[in-house]
């Protein structure tokens, strides 16, 4: 099992909607390198749902429920989604500045490439992330 981070603003996709909706289509990704990393995903792969923009905040767990296929919102078919479905939200979010102050997370993409809306995140950092968070790794 491999471990992401996918990035949302509140106001377009929200916790809420994805706890919702249950499985999803994470579309619209128009990055190359966001993109690779939705194809890299394989089904029962978990990610953390980020809330990005004004809140800034680790908030709850996704699960790969169908691996990546054709975005049905892009014209060009090289742009690919997987489905997503809500996990568990996290006890108490993580925020961004919580993650910077902590050294043991200073290669964490998230940090590190920090506009990228779809990233790994290496197993060490998953499981510190969860302890964070207050849910089981």
């Amino acid at each position: 099992m491999a471990f992401w981070l996918v990035k949302s603003e509140p106001g377009a996709w929200s916790w809420d909607d994805q706890v919702r909706d249950g499985v999803t289509a994470w579309t619209g990704v128009r990055n190359f390198q966001a993109c690779n990393n939705l194809k890299a995903m394989k089904l029962g792969d978990r990610a953390f749902f980020y809330h990005s923009v004004d809140e800034k905040r680790i908030v709850g767990i996704v699960e790969v429920a169908r691996e990546a296929y054709p975005d049905p919102t892009a014209e060009d078919p090289r742009w690919m989604c997987p489905d997503l479905k809500a996990v568990t939200p996290l006890v108490r979010p993580v925020t961004l500045a919580e993650i910077k102050a902590d050294p043991r997370l200073a290669d964490l993409a998230l940090v590190r490439q920090s506009r990228l809306s779809v990233t790994p995140v290496d197993e060490t950092s998953w499981g510190i992330l969860c302890g964070l968070g207050g849910v089981k790794a």
